[in-house]
């Protein structure tokens, strides 16, 4: 509340620092007494929100000076006192706002020595506190002596993590739970490699008591990746989505998941083909029992317009009508092959125009890979709001080209990056964002450390319309996030002494970084995974 009420007052410097040095009885009359001498531009009643301190830092910060955008930075913790019980965790912090955007011959000295105007971009604490509620709520980070001071008079357990850095939570934009049984297969390119591998593999997923145990195997592997969040592909079968939300919802994980949908022939199987009435019902059932409830978020699946009828895409669309807030999650302009497959039966110039006519395009749109592009699909996807899934290790696996990221940027296309398993060789974004950095620099535009790591947390995020919930470290958001660990690997260790900058150590990890370099990931300020010592 304090920091509530300070918002809308133009108290001087120096009143500030003398607030700062009260104790916490005296700061409630001392916050009384400014309201008497001074006027507030408001005369609504002040009532603090969960936003409080977001809006201290974004909305205020950016437009003072250096000496009082600390001081309220001061005074934005000491709201906080209010939180009740709270944990702390104490690292290097390092957390976005916004895209710090490409690396060109104009700002690649200000990326990559001197970093962007914190304030604006990202916030990174080298020696930093986060604070979390007993909520599982981001209550706010800071510098790590100054919070320790704030609270010397208060009960606050302090986790150290000293020397790894915390970072929220990776987002997954784009990956399918049952494909983890198949993953590393040989030698096929998309729709050989569906027939060979994927369709037998997902056939399993009928009995239940496999796809429990496949549930566990696929969420535990996501948070030893240093996952919290993911949008997937489960399966034709109700007990294939029922396996993973119950397994997501045990361990408080923001998943976005839906039953596949496949009525088509030829392509489709007939052990996996569904009349699309039956599915459109299937799905009915699953999203009346699993959307919204707890942090599961369901997510209409038509497998790709190669496997499903006009009839089929219509209920799909159908669907998205009748439950407000479901998302959309298909395959578009994977693999040449494909696309040709789908003007052939759907008798349309270009593959998006299949989805666009049947209502599926909106802004809980995710289309994944988006290979093969030309303008005017581009220009259809910023009309519709709808997002990429870029899944570049999948993308080189299969052979099926190399994602436009610099066009999606230029068309305002929102972007998350997505690791396809199992065409996908990794589960962990850090192998992901190093197939990346690859692909751009072959497309001549190399993705830079710090834009990189905004991709896979708040980028995402956005990208899945998800950034009012998870993706950084302001005030009332769910505090999802991970620990990086310097010393991962011998080899990672030795580089690190010679990495002077924040993005030469964050290009460290985009390169040479994997699961082993995730020390903890957190869901909802629980631990969720802890690194195992290696065995002698």
């Amino acid at each position: 509340a304090m920091s509530r009420i300070y918002s809308q007052l133009d108290v001087p410097l120096f009143l500030v620092c003398s607030f700062l040095n009260l104790t916490v009885l005296r700061k409630v009359l001392f916050v009384f007494l400014i309201l008497v001498v001074c006027h507030p531009r408001s005369s609504s009643t002040l009532i603090p929100t969960e936003d409080t301190v977001h809006r201290v830092y974004n909305d205020r910060i950016p437009k003072m000076s250096f000496a009082l955008k600390k001081a309220r930075e001061k005074l934005a913790l000491s709201a906080t006192l209010s939180y009740g019980k709270l944990a702390g965790y104490r690292a290097e912090i390092l957390h976005f706002f916004k895209d710090p955007g490409p690396v060109t011959p104009n700002n690649e000295q200000q990326h990559m020595q001197v970093g962007l105007d914190a304030g604006e971009y990202y916030q990174h604490i080298p020696d930093g506190i986060l604070l979390v509620s007993e909520e599982g709520k981001v209550v706010g980070c800071g510098d790590a002596e100054e919070v320790l001071q704030l609270f010397k008079e208060h009960d606050l357990l302090v986790e150290d993590y000293r020397p790894k850095m915390l970072v929220p939570g990776f987002v997954d934009a784009h990956i399918h739970f049952p494909q983890m049984d198949m993953i590393g297969s040989y030698g096929e390119q998309l729709l050989e490699w569906l027939e060979k591998y994927t369709f037998p593999a997902e056939e399993k997923y009928s009995d239940a008591k496999y796809a429990n145990e496949a549930a566990e195997r696929f969420l535990n592997e996501l948070l030893r990746s240093g996952t919290t969040t993911a949008c997937t592909f489960c399966t034709v079968h109700e007990t294939s989505v029922e396996a993973l939300f119950s397994a997501a919802e045990r361990r408080n994980m923001l998943m976005i998941a839906g039953k596949v949908m496949m009525d088509a022939e030829p392509f489709a199987p007939a052990a996996l083909r569904q009349d699309a009435q039956e599915g459109y019902e299937a799905c009915k059932r699953l999203i009346d029992k699993w959307h919204g409830r707890g942090r599961c978020l369901y997510a209409v699946t038509p497998r790709f317009a190669v496997t499903s009828s006009q009839k089929e895409l219509n209920l799909a669309a159908k669907l998205l009508q009748e439950h407000e807030g479901v998302y959309m999650h298909t395959h578009m302009n994977e693999n040449k092959a494909e696309m040709q497959f789908v003007r052939e039966l759907h008798n349309v110039d270009n593959y998006i125009d299949v989805y666009d006519k049947a209502g599926l395009l909106g802004a809980r749109s995710v289309l994944a890979h988006c290979v093969h592009m030309r303008e005017e699909d581009w220009a259809r996807m910023h009309a519709t709001q709808a997002c990429a899934a870029f899944c570049p290790t999948s993308n080189m696996f299969l052979g099926s080209g190399l994602f436009d990221l610099k066009s999606a940027r230029r068309h305002k296309v929102r972007v998350g990056l997505g690791t396809d398993v199992g065409a996908g060789t990794s589960f962990c974004q850090l192998q992901t964002l190093n197939a990346a950095y690859k692909i751009e620099q072959l497309a001549g535009q190399p993705l830079d450390p710090l834009s990189a790591l905004f991709l896979a947390t708040l980028g995402t995020a956005n990208a899945l319309s998800l950034g009012h919930r998870i993706g950084n470290f302001e005030a009332g958001k769910e505090a999802d996030f991970v620990l990086l660990d310097p010393h991962a690997t011998p080899l990672l260790k030795h580089r690190f002494k010679t990495a002077n900058t924040l993005s030469e150590r964050l290009f460290l990890w985009c390169i040479l970084g994997d699961d082993r370099s995730v020390f903890a990931s957190y869901c909802l300020g629980v631990r969720r995974h802890l690194r195992q010592a290696p065995s002698a």
